[in-house]
């Protein structure tokens, strides 16, 4: 599957292959809602995914570094580095990172604003010292860098029928709900990690702080306050997803089902959540391998209606917005 991504991408030179095929790998093992959706797209668009993707989760995990092997200001200087690479990349086409050279070869080709990225890097280097946020608004700062400009980056590759100007807010709010909805989910992997990304008023006005949170992810005691505020978290987050979700159909109807695909695969995260009673501190809430089979098989069954309605109605995308390669064969 990969050599087919490649080659329908039109991307021969065997150095840069392999730096896309090790971005594949990163969405493969630590994305696998986001993977799966991924590979409803048009075979020659998942590389460009997948690049986007991988920079975003090589960047994450110097930022969280799990096994806490390096100090804060050691993973300052890494993020720096990843910073002055992506530069030299963005500048040269190439890098020495293979991460770097395949998203930096993906802004060239779909002619991504190379600004998305600086704002990213500001917000995963806030994670070296913020560790709460005040109020939602304080958090959408935040977000704006870390989850709004990966929809905004990735909405040249996804492809409009609008103009893009147009769809970039929903694209925007769409990175936001899947952040949230990532927020609420690790809610308690976050704490062990000395963040908390749920707003402090949100929690205050349940009668919920740090204090109460610590003490519940380290005895496993459960208190009606804090399910109080997690659900009220749930509402705020299903909120973004309702402003998001008309961009859907603003998009190529080739890429209309993996974004579908992972909108009802996220809100499903939302949805296990719930049925699990909130217990995020405790446990982390997933799809079940059925519900994420049959997202996809209803994935599946869109993209071949889109084919259908582009064979008998002749399409309808926006060039202009489809694909603005400036490598490669025409996707």
């Amino acid at each position: 599957m990969t050599r087919r991504e490649l080659d329908a991408a039109g991307i021969t030179d065997p150095v840069l292959r392999a730096a896309y095929t090790q971005c594949r790998h990163l969405n493969a093992c630590h994305g696998k809602s986001y993977f799966l959706a991924t590979r409803l797209l048009p075979v020659e668009r998942r590389s460009a995914v997948h690049a986007l993707y991988g920079f975003a989760r090589w960047a994450d995990d110097i930022v969280d570094d799990v096994d806490r092997h390096r100090t804060p200001e050691e993973r300052d200087r890494l993020l720096r580095r990843v910073e002055s690479d992506l530069a030299d990349g963005l500048r040269t086409g190439g890098g020495d990172e293979p991460v770097v050279r395949a998203v930096a070869d993906t802004v060239g080709r779909y002619d991504i604003d190379p600004a998305l990225f600086a704002d990213f890097l500001v917000s995963m280097r806030s994670d070296l010292h913020v560790t709460h946020y005040p109020t939602f608004a304080d958090l959408q700062a935040y977000m704006h860098g870390s989850a709004a400009v990966i929809g905004l980056q990735m909405l040249p590759v996804l492809g409009t029928v609008v103009p893009r100007e147009e769809a970039a807010p929903h694209a925007a709010a769409l990175g936001v709900a899947f952040q949230l909805t990532n927020f609420l989910r690790d809610v308690g992997e976050d704490l062990d990690r000395g963040r908390v990304y749920l707003p402090t008023d949100l929690l205050a006005a349940h009668g919920v702080d740090r204090t109460l949170l610590e003490w519940s992810r380290r005895t496993g005691g459960g208190d009606p306050r804090i399910r109080a505020a997690l659900i009220a978290a749930e509402a705020m987050t299903r909120e973004v997803y309702r402003a998001a979700e008309p961009g859907i159909a603003m998009l190529d109807p080739r890429t209309r089902p993996c974004i579908r695909t992972a909108f009802t695969l996220y809100g499903g995260i939302l949805d296990a959540i719930a049925e699990q009673g909130h217990a995020v501190l405790h446990r982390r809430a997933v799809v079940s391998r059925k519900r994420r089979a049959a997202t996809a098989t209803a994935g599946l069954l869109q993209i071949a209606g889109a084919s259908w309605r582009a064979r008998t109605a002749g399409g309808g995308v926006r060039r202009s917005d489809t694909v603005t390669a400036t490598k490669g064969p025409p996707q």
